[in-house]
């Protein structure tokens, strides 16, 4: 009898799973739909091809030859261009280059959200290009207010609207950020909540690769714009050789989501790297206007470059490992210790930063696009030159937070005269009796 009961129990429980199943199927079926119905739907939809934008120019005068060696030419006129452009910015200064830097993040921004866009277009989101601009915003006023609080101290102290805002940045940002959270909610959709929530991911993955980079590229620029020109030229550097290695003597494949890249071009970039880096630091070093930390003058209100260049730009004398004497025959070089950090920098950039322009690869046969945009012939988009520079720019800023930057006198005087008298004086009484026990202020001039 218990066990009759039992076996009723058991069957009549799983006949409700069983409804209870199909109720919640049927529901997700009416609210969103299903992640394979999302997939083969996102499958079907067919991104606009990449237009050939080749100036006709080069058209009319590469016509007789082969799409291989018109590619080769195309790529290198641009490239020789491209290369002339980043000359005529680093003449034009630090605040040209800032500029520049925050253009290619609109543009790489730009480019990707419309990927998402094209892709998800047929089902008619609500909002989405709006709110993906307005979180382009708020986030771009969080990362430039902090960056405005930490180099324009003096600026922004003396001006009044600019000292609230400064005191209040944080809170601000965080009240834009909401503000936009809560319309991305008000904005969902019954039928498609889930791609809703798929673009709201993609709009906040995008900014932490594309703005935050390129915040970090701003801040190595102010430590010195050798630590912005030389991680750059390094990452392009490697690319043009590792492309002409490739082309004329590639044989082997090197990853399969970038069939045109071989191992002889990758370790033929790699060598050209280093010596690139090494022979670049070396002119650089010599030159105040590229070694110093960029500082805003509240003097004269404009940015300065001069400075007592560090010992990292000074020449030095180092011993050669015998094994290495023998075959060159010298005992010493003479060298900036900065070449040996360029090492670090030029090795990263043909090693690991290649893996960028992979991952961008990823993404770009994920949905089946040759490349982000059709900005510069040959090259596609401004995205698809920048995927290794991100990378780069990251490992540059914690190079020099780990190894290179110490504490920051003028940022602590700052923090410092910020405080209450009491708190001021508080800390310069134990900034005396520390620098007495350590016998650098004596008594007679501790009195006097």
């Amino acid at each position: 009898m218990h066990e009759t009961s039992a076996r009723a129990w058991c069957t009549g429980k799983t006949q409700r799973n069983l409804v209870e199943r199909e109720e919640s199927e049927s529901e997700a079926k009416v609210d969103g739909e299903t992640a394979s119905d999302s997939e083969s739907r996102v499958e079907a939809v067919s991104l606009p091809p990449s237009a050939d934008d080749t100036p006709e120019v080069l058209n009319r005068a590469l016509s007789s030859l082969s799409s291989r060696w018109k590619n080769w030419w195309v790529r290198g006129i641009l490239t020789l261009a491209m290369i002339a452009f980043f000359f005529i910015i680093i003449y034009l200064g630090p605040m040209v280059l800032m500029m520049i830097v925050m253009c290619v993040q609109i543009k790489c921004f730009h480019e990707i959200i419309t990927i998402g866009y094209n892709v998800y277009h047929s089902y008619d989101l609500p909002w989405f290009r709006t709110l993906s601009w307005y979180f382009l915003l708020c986030v771009n006023y969080f990362f430039y207010g902090e960056t405005v609080t930490d180099y324009f101290f003096t600026l922004v102290q003396r001006e009044e609207p600019l000292r609230i805002l400064s005191k209040y940045h944080r809170f601000i940002s965080f009240t834009l950020y909401l503000t936009g959270f809560c319309m991305f909610v008000l904005s969902l959709v019954k039928k498609h909540y889930r791609l809703q929530f798929y673009m709201f991911g993609w709009t906040h993955v995008t900014l932490l690769i594309v703005v935050t980079q390129s915040h970090l590229v701003i801040h190595n620029l102010f430590e010195g714009m050798i630590w912005f020109i030389v991680p750059i030229s390094c990452v392009i550097c490697n690319d043009i050789m590792a492309y002409m290695f490739g082309f004329f003597f590639g044989r082997t494949p090197l990853i399969k989501l970038s069939p045109k890249k071989t191992w002889e071009g990758f370790i033929g970039g790699f060598f050209a790297t280093v010596v690139f880096g090494l022979l670049l630091s070396y002119v650089m070093s010599g030159y105040r206007c590229f070694v110093c930390p960029v500082e805003y003058n509240n003097d004269t209100n404009s940015f300065t470059v001069d400075c007592e260049p560090s010992g990292l730009f000074r020449l030095q004398e180092y011993n050669i490992p015998g094994v290495i004497q023998s075959i060159i025959g010298w005992k010493t070089v003479r060298m900036y210790p900065f070449q040996i950090h360029s090492i670090a920098l030029s090795t990263f950039a043909s090693l690991i930063g290649p893996f960028g322009g992979f991952f961008a690869s990823g993404f770009k046969r994920a949905f089946k696009i040759k490349d982000f945009a059709n900005t510069i012939p040959g090259h596609g988009g401004i995205m698809d030159r920048f995927d290794c520079q991100y990378l780069m720019a990251t490992f540059v800023n914690v190079y020099i937070a780990s190894f290179i930057r110490g504490p920051n006198p003028s940022k602590l005087v700052q923090q410092f005269l910020t405080l209450r008298p009491d708190q001021q004086l508080h800390i310069f009484n134990t900034l005396k009796s520390h620098l007495t026990d350590k016998g650098m202020l004596t008594a007679a001039t501790e009195d006097k």
